[in-house]
């Protein structure tokens, strides 16, 4: 007995000593992290989460993503190598590196030295010139949930500065006292009922007109419209605003925006009419940018159920599909029983599951012409916060199966052009909080796929956070526009 007592409290000691080996790898990852970010502009993602501002027990977690696409571990003693390799790498251009993704192909292909391979993979990044580096100035035209986001994913990215640049928001005032009013904005952007506290500082200036979050001075302008405002007095230029107020959907509300000091407008919400709708991923490279001053970033449900239909339509065709939205409350619905002028909308939001429709059907053709009048679609919207799910009930043109269909959307998550969107989960205990946060636009719940026995009906579950993971499009979308993306190996 005294023997096996010995054995255990061994075991449980070693256990604790190889965690916190791993938790000192970690931190000096993190350490060489923090060196490429300010020094060399270099962006490192694992798993296409960001590395930067990770916790040591976060980022050892995160390793254990790598179960979605290899049953080998990926150890953090890898990924140190890999970012130790990266920073030895001489002429090495900015750019945004996933070393999660070189992770699992050192471990399919590596052999020999890992420098030398990871030279290898980022090879067309060294002794080039750096790609899209001017900086550009981005307004926000409100400051409700997803400016907030915007906000925090800008800063979050500012880096150098040498990306965008977030200059001002403007806000239409609610308040007398303008200080007190900044003061409300900034606990709001500082404490999220869902996405958690801001990680870094934000201060107010006493006049109630700036605030320096992180460094960054960004002014608060306050107006009733956009017709108010003049940009160059406030040392703005060729700014784009990223309107997220949704008060105007079409090109002649749009274009108010475009005042001295604005080069081009985007909307966080569908664009109506001759409007271009972006998915970012998918369509972007359609349009001629330079020419469009007014464009959308779509709606939050056509960004996260595109890129998905995309690929299947690309691979087996779809002859039809309905699209059911499982959609979190907004601010549009009411918190008790109320007039509203939209049908069911008048009842509590927290209370009730309210059947909705939703545009995203019709809005897919905008961005995938091949699919116009092939879906149909509804909303249902439910009493949760934040994060929904998309199921899409698609006839295909050519059969397949589920090993094959959840294969291919694995495949789409790990290369190609969509990788940034699409995200593939395997764990059976996922639920809608987990998502919360994601970068992507969907997560593809492979578990749950259903492919009918002649294999020409399939059910894919998508989780998307209608909030963040919409944000981050709406910011690599205006990324593009600006002309500050990076290169970049996912």
């Amino acid at each position: 007995m005294e023997q096996t007592n010995k054995q255990i409290r061994h075991q449980t000691d070693a256990s604790l000593e190889n965690w916190r080996e791993k938790e000192k790898t970690a931190i000096e990852l993190l350490g060489i992290v923090g060196d490429l970010r300010f020094n060399k502009a270099i962006e490192i993602l694992l798993f296409r989460r960001d590395v930067y501002d990770a916790r040591p027990s976060t980022l050892l977690h995160d390793h254990l993503l790598a179960s979605n696409y290899t049953d080998k571990p990926l150890e953090v003693g890898t990924t140190l190598a890999i970012v130790q390799a990266i920073n030895k790498l001489d002429g090495l251009a900015p750019c945004i590196v996933d070393i999660g993704k070189i992770g699992l192909e050192w471990m399919e292909e590596g052999k020999g030295d890992i420098e030398e391979f990871v030279g290898g993979k980022l090879a067309g990044f060294v002794n080039v010139s750096p790609k899209n580096q001017a900086q550009k100035d981005v307004v926000l035209y409100g400051f409700g949930r997803i400016g907030r986001l915007a906000a925090r994913r800008i800063i979050s990215s500012t880096g150098r500065g040498e990306q965008l640049r977030l200059k001002a928001i403007v806000i239409r005032p609610k308040l007398q006292d303008l200080y007190e009013e900044a003061l409300k904005r900034a606990a709001l952007l500082r404490e999220d009922s869902v996405h958690g506290d801001f990680p870094g500082s934000i201060e107010v200036n006493p006049n109630g007109k700036e605030l320096i979050i992180n460094g960054n001075r960004v002014q608060l302008i306050f107006a009733q419209k956009p017709q108010d405002i003049d940009y160059t007095e406030f040392g703005i230029h060729n700014a784009i605003v990223i309107d997220n107020t949704g008060v105007w959907r079409d090109r002649e509300g749009l274009s108010q925006h475009l005042r001295p000091g604005v080069s081009q407008v985007m909307l966080t919400a569908p664009g109506k009419g001759d409007v271009p709708n972006i998915v970012y991923g998918v369509n972007h490279s359609d349009f001629e940018i330079d020419n469009e001053p007014v464009l959308s970033a779509a709606s939050c449900t056509t960004n996260a159920i595109v890129p998905v239909l995309n690929v299947m339509e690309s691979k087996y065709g779809i002859e039809k599909g309905h699209v059911e939205t499982i959609h979190a409350y907004t601010n549009d619905q009411n918190l008790l029983d109320n007039f509203h002028k939209k049908q069911r909308r008048g009842r509590g939001a927290p209370i009730n599951m309210v059947l909705t429709d939703t545009g995203a059907a019709s809005a897919v053709a905008k961005v995938l012409p091949p699919l116009a009048g092939k879906l149909t679609g509804n909303a249902i919207r439910v009493p949760t916060p934040n994060v929904s799910i998309a199921i899409l009930s698609l006839s295909l043109k050519e059969a397949t199966t589920t090993e094959a269909l959840n294969e291919t959307l694995k495949d789409a998550a790990l290369y190609g052009d969509l990788v940034e969107q699409i995200r593939y989960s395997t764990n059976t205990e996922f639920v809608s909080t987990n998502a919360i946060g994601m970068t992507s636009t969907s997560v593809v719940d492979a578990p749950s796929t259903i492919v009918s026995s002649d294999g020409k009906s399939a059910v894919v579950y998508l989780w998307y956070d209608n909030e963040f993971g919409y944000t981050c499009q709406v910011i690599r979308l205006a990324k593009h526009v600006a002309k500050v993306r990076r290169y970049t190996y996912y």
